[in-house]
């Protein structure tokens, strides 16, 4: 059986932690900024952790 490929686009949108968790950036930041609040912002400048309904299935993908 032949080894499994690491989907790169899932390895570029995700980190491992040293815990074994994935985090990943949050969605939002990219235009329309002037509507949004400096708080809401914020908030999403800041990285989250994958849900652990998902977890299992982005590990797969990225090989780990």
């Amino acid at each position: 059986m032949p080894k499994m490929k690491t989907k790169k686009a899932v390895a570029a949108r995700f980190r491992v932690t040293g815990t074994g968790k994935l985090k990943r950036s949050r969605p939002g930041r990219r235009h329309i900024l002037t509507k949004k609040t400096a708080k809401r912002k914020r908030q999403l400048a800041k990285p989250a952790l994958v849900a652990d309904t998902q977890l299992k299935m982005y590990k797969r993908l990225m090989g780990v």
